[in-house]
């Protein structure tokens, strides 16, 4: 079952609800309630939109990079959470699935959603600030 762009926006508002209030569990949680609903590709695409919500609008001109100085060095859900923020501003969607799959394969997807949505927080908390 694929979800309606609304239901993808409400998800994704829900998961930043609990980022937003420090509430891990609920992200975790919220993010569950998705592939419940509508399987991995649900999940993906709340991923996605987490994505859109940091790099933001309109998606700066040029490249992202993929690989960052010292990426090699950082935890798994970090440098997955950079190389699917940079697939999305690329707008490079074949690479943020396979992001996502190896995740999924590594059993490290739920990590990986956790950071981006702690990410996707921080860079909104900037913006603000």
């Amino acid at each position: 079952m694929t979800e309606s762009p609304q239901q993808t926006l409400d998800d994704a508002t829900a998961v930043l609800r609990s980022a937003l209030a420090g509430d891990g569990d609920a992200v975790v949680g919220a993010f569950d309630a998705v592939v419940d609903r509508s399987g991995l590709a649900g999940a993906y695409g709340v991923a996605w939109c987490l994505a859109a919500t940091m790099v933001g609008e309109p998606v700066p001109p040029g490249t992202c990079a993929l690989d960052f100085p010292g990426i090699d060095e950082a935890d798994y859900d970090t440098r997955w959470v950079a190389r699917f923020v940079s697939a999305y501003a690329n707008a490079d969607a074949d690479t943020g699935e396979a992001l996502f799959g190896a995740a999924v394969a590594d059993g490290l997807l739920p990590d990986c959603l956790l950071t981006l949505a702690g990410s996707t927080v921080a860079t909104l908390r900037s913006r603000a600030g």
